[in-house]
């Protein structure tokens, strides 16, 4: 946590590129969680969870 109180969201060391750890670490969720929920997005043609993901990895900054 910083010294004003609140957490940042930020890309972890993870599996492709940190966004579900990321989120995990944020939310105070297991990351297992939200690889699922990607994958499950994915599942009816790919593009409900790879985009929304890509756009994440994008805004995400890394973890520093």
């Amino acid at each position: 946590m910083s010294p004003s109180g609140y957490k940042a969201l930020r890309r972890q060391n993870g599996i492709i590129a940190g966004v579900c750890g990321g989120l995990g670490d944020f939310f105070g969720i297991h990351p297992f969680w939200f690889r699922l929920l990607f994958l499950l997005l994915l599942l009816p043609g790919g593009l409900p969870g790879f985009l929304p993901y890509l756009i994440l990895w994008i805004v995400i900054p890394p973890k520093r």
